[in-house]
């Protein structure tokens, strides 16, 4: 395993303003992580997910631990991650906690229902998986929950995209865009 120094080459750690202002050039899908269970229905949206293993489908979600979605995935040990298709921005911005009108966290909009596995699923998304927690790490001010993907379904929408504070949709390059190997 290596071990890696987390200071810069003059010894002096990365501001979090200079990481956070950095980060915005990243282009990421834009998902609503769900939970429901005996601590009850919490949703978040995230934009830190990855897929860590094709056999066994495993899946990575970074939720902030301060957010009370985290005690409920934890307590629940199941979760949904949501991939929002490009309409559904508004979803993004009610599960972030800044609605444009209405209620932030509301599932009583868009009609949210149950997937196969008990967890609240957005129809129309662009996909969906629902998983049981396999592992928990903590970093930083995050938990990383790991889960073994037992339903996935892709939807027929494109994945809405978030780079530089706005959300976005993907464009397909023209062909001569396009390199070739």
């Amino acid at each position: 395993m290596n071990v890696v120094n987390p200071t810069g080459p003059m010894g002096q750690a990365v501001k979090s303003e200079d990481f956070v202002q950095a980060m915005g050039a990243a282009a990421t899908g834009v998902t609503v992580v769900t939970t429901a269970g005996v601590a009850g229905r919490f949703g978040l949206t995230v934009s830190a997910l990855a897929s860590v293993s094709a056999e066994p489908p495993l899946l990575l979600v970074c939720v902030n631990r301060r957010n009370p979605c985290v005690a409920a995935i934890t307590q629940n040990g199941r979760f949904a991650v949501n991939i929002l298709a490009q309409s559904q921005s508004e979803v993004a911005r009610i599960f972030s906690g800044r609605p444009i009108r209405g209620e932030a966290y509301d599932f009583g909009r868009h009609g949210w229902e149950f997937g196969a596995a008990g967890m609240p699923v957005l129809p129309g998304a662009a996909a969906h998986f629902e998983c049981e927690t396999e592992t928990i790490h903590d970093a930083g001010t995050h938990r990383i929950f790991i889960g073994r993907v037992i339903v996935a379904e892709r939807g027929n929408e494109p994945p809405l995209i978030y780079s530089s504070r706005s959300y976005g949709r993907l464009l397909p390059l023209s062909g001569e865009d396009v390199a070739e190997d």
